[in-house]
């Protein structure tokens, strides 16, 4: 036989052999089979060959499965929406409510980030590490706020299972850590099973200059407020044309969008045009607020008849967090009415305009034949936030900040509350209203007023009853299992190589065809954030009396209290002395939950506390650092560090007489800093929490064409009355100090949101009003910029850019 004839035939058998082990694979056989799944025929000829085009195929979802439309807003509690009685107006909401389902006894884990990972997985937040929001990452299981292997998102199941995946706006389940444009991208959406994100990763962002990613890259925002921009406008936008574009191509397949809007969250931003809708509507007050829609909440059957309104400060003022405490409606003056009505009216026209954009998107789905067949879930995050402070604020990051507000501060931004001009967060009085008739607000875990929320659904195909009311006890971790029951599809045991943890929420999918009384499919639910904790068992609630980030520390002597929420919907009537069996039974459980949830250890630190936590990444903390123009903004949680230490900011700059621009910025006009040339003059500006004036240092020479070495030194000297930084500046151009003065320095962040450190331009909302942003460098080049948080001083200003490698 020739050589070719013996060739052929090699391979012809080797192939019938791999035909054969393909089909007739023994268990015990460990080889890899190459041919999984193909069931055509090989054969040495392609002509004699049978295809099989099956395993090669994307998936396909299941026969009739329904779309889903997941919106979610932030910082809502049940006393503010129209369908549970409140004073907003959302007439999209109101139109799905009449064509669905109201929930009166769901309930979240009080804070955004860890209810959104358990809106993904199922999980508990501490088993998603979670324990709190993506800022507040430490070295343990519960807290490391990265998912673990172990759990599985739903997006993923779907995407295997040939649903389009398309998420919208918010993120927050990202580390901080992660947040950079070098960083590490597998917490991300596109690596959760979404097939697109357009939106932001951080817990909140400016609505007139958000800081937008679009599937793994960051992006500019598509055009300005002076064009007509406010994000919910875009989002509503990149909604309708990412289902345009599905449907193009793929209009049989199902698709899951999560559209999660800046709303409700800080800052309280919205078109003038809507805030002027509610003139006047808050001026009766937050006390008067609650009794009235408390009122209207029993006639709609939202709470029962017999539910107290509980005491708008629960704690009495020398136990209460100084920063959660609410004055008395009566005890304000005409100013400080006028200006919390004025906050409660933008924060009302911020919802009310979202959700009509929202009712586009609805409107879409309408008329293109999809309505009938979409599961729509309308719900909000966590209870009504009271990050603003007894006297409200017109830049929310004071509170991160530790630093209190002015009345004659905020007097001055009345009329311009909710613009590009402020960063906005009412008072806690309207938070207790808006949480009504519960006790506390967002971040209270231990009661109704941080975790109890709104949730409609609607499925017109799915679900027959019309506008009735569900008081059935649920989670935000059933909201999983209840989208695999209606898909008919199961979360895989092992995944990333790995055996998951098991679900701990139940399907709600039993409710759609229930009454509005029948038992609940819900047995337990444990509750714990920032030392807060809480425990509900079949109608029974025990409570810990703990003020979050209140540095007590005495978890293991808190009072506990019990109720009855069968009978006590507001948790007015303590029963512990009553009941010490029950409670200790509750108590006992607690325990038993935290340690199978990695719930432990236990932490109520203040929020510029935890947020300043020394934590690892993947560059270790230098004390220089090297930046160079035009690269993408680097994120304040891996950007150099220079709160409450002195450092200096050097730049090797090329000059001509056009020469304009930013060579350094980091932050936003509501707390940042900046060096610049404008007029051919060197400045720097530290805005210190985005309090007039603007700390500004002008050189007093001007800049000629040429090479020069600019920078800036900040020498800390102390600290001033709340914890900010205080110090002197110099201005240098090569060796000369052009400028000098005493400055402050902010103890926390300049900013929650992913406003960066940019070289050769500002990224996002200016840090300074001298320029407009982005205020690009232009009509010269820099050559890079090296900050220094060494500490030390100034040496020769050419031998001290010599040290920090910026020579030219």
């Amino acid at each position: 036989m020739s050589t070719t004839k013996t060739a052929l035939a090699f391979i012809a058998a080797l192939l019938l052999a791999t035909s054969v082990r393909a089909q007739q694979k023994s268990a015990d056989d460990s080889s890899p089979d190459l041919l999984r799944g193909f069931k055509g025929k090989i054969e040495l000829d392609v002509r004699d060959s049978q295809p099989d085009w099956k395993p090669f195929m994307p998936p396909k979802a299941p026969e009739g499965a329904p779309n889903i439309l997941f919106i979610l807003y932030d910082d809502t509690g049940q006393a503010a929406w129209s369908p549970y009685g409140g004073r907003l107006s959302m007439p999209t909401l109101d139109s799905l409510a009449a064509d669905g389902l109201i929930y009166t006894n769901w309930h979240t884990t009080s804070l955004c980030s860890p209810t959104r990972s358990t809106l993904q997985t199922g999980r508990t937040h501490w088993m998603n590490g979670y324990a709190n929001i993506s800022e507040g990452a430490e070295g343990f299981p519960g807290y490391s706020t990265r998912f673990p292997k172990e759990v599985t998102t739903i997006s993923e199941v779907l995407q295997a299972n040939g649903y389009a995946t398309l998420w919208l706006g918010k993120d927050h389940n990202v580390p901080e850590v992660d947040v950079a444009p070098g960083g590490y991208r597998g917490e991300w959406p596109l690596q959760k099973g979404w097939d697109r994100f357009y939106g932001f990763l951080g817990g909140e962002t400016n609505q007139w200059y958000p800081d937008l990613v679009k599937d793994n890259d960051f992006i500019d925002q598509p055009y300005m407020p002076e064009d007509g921009y406010h994000l919910s406008k875009d989002l509503a936008d990149q909604a309708i044309e990412m289902l345009r574009n599905k449907n193009a191509s793929n209009p049989s397949k199902p698709f899951f969008m999560w559209f999660n809007p800046g709303a409700n969250h800080a800052p309280h931003q919205a078109p003038k045009e809507w805030i002027a809708k509610y003139k006047g509507k808050f001026d009766d007050g937050y006390d008067a607020y609650r009794e009235w829609v408390t009122k209207r909440m029993k006639e709609k059957g939202i709470i029962p008849e017999n539910t107290v309104n509980t005491a708008v400060n629960p704690l009495p003022k020398d136990e209460a967090n100084p920063l959660d405490y609410v004055r008395p409606w009566d005890s304000l003056n005409d100013q400080e009415k006028q200006l919390f009505n004025r906050m409660a009216e933008v924060w009302a026209a911020y919802s009310s305009y979202t959700d009509y954009e929202i009712g586009r998107v609805i409107d879409y789905l309408k008329e293109t034949g999809q309505y009938e067949n979409t599961l729509i879930i309308y719900a909000a995050d966590n209870g009504t936030s009271g990050e603003g402070s007894p006297n409200g604020s017109v830049n929310e990051n004071k509170f991160f900040n530790s630093f209190p507000d002015s009345l004659e501060d905020n007097m001055k931004y009345i009329d311009k509350l909710g613009s590009p001009d402020t960063y906005e967060h009412f008072p806690t009085g309207w938070a207790a209203a808006f949480s009504a008739p519960y006790k506390f607000f967002k971040r209270y875990s231990e009661y109704e007023g941080g975790t109890a929320d709104p949730l409609v659904i609607s499925w017109p195909k799915g679900i027959k009853a019309r506008g009735e009311l569900r008081h059935q006890y649920h989670h935000s971790t059933d909201i999983v299992p209840t989208l695999l029951e209606i898909t008919g599809l199961k979360m895989p045991e092992f995944n990333h190589g790995v055996k998951q943890y098991p679900l701990y929420g139940v399907s709600m999918a039993y409710t759609f065809d229930a009454k509005p009384n029948d038992p609940t499919h819900k047995k337990v639910q444990i509750y714990e954030m920032f030392g807060t904790r809480g425990i509900w068992k079949d109608g029974w609630h025990a409570a810990s009396v703990h003020v979050p980030m209140g540095n007590k520390s005495h978890f293991d002597s808190d009072k506990w209290e019990l109720y009855n929420m069968e009978e006590d919907r507001s948790q007015s009537n303590n029963l512990a002395d009553k009941y010490p069996e029950k409670l200790k039974e509750l108590k006992d459980l607690w325990m038993q939950q935290a340690k199978e949830n990695n719930v432990l250890p236990l932490d109520d630190r203040f929020p510029v506390t935890i947020a300043g936590l020394p934590r690892p990444s993947e560059e270790p903390p230098h004390d220089t650092y090297k930046y160079y123009p035009d690269t993408e903004p680097v994120s304040e949680s891996v950007a150099v560090n220079v709160r409450g230490r002195s450092y200096k900011i050097l730049a090797n700059v090329e000059i001509t007489d056009k020469t304009e621009g930013v060579i350094f910025a980091m932050g936003s006009r509501f707390g940042g800093h900046s060096l610049f040339i404008k007029d051919n003059k060197l400045y720097y500006v530290y805005n210190f929490l985005g309090i007039k004036p603007e700390q500004v240092f002008e050189s007093d020479v001007t800049l000629k064409p040429g090479k020069y070495t600019v920078g800036m030194e900040f020498e800390k000297t102390g600290q001033g009355e709340h914890s900010e930084f205080l110090g002197e500046t110099k201005l240098y151009i090569d060796d000369k100090v052009v400028a000098s003065g005493k400055m402050r320095t902010q103890p926390g962040k300049f900013t929650l949101s992913g406003e960066g450190l940019c070289v050769g331009y500002d990224s996002g909302d200016a840090v300074s009003t001298l320029y407009k942003a982005p205020g690009k460098f232009t009509g010269g080049k820099i050559q890079g910029v090296a900050v220094s948080v060494k500490g030390e001083p100034y040496l020769n200003l050419e031998q001290e850019a010599k040290r920090l490698m910026l020579k030219w």
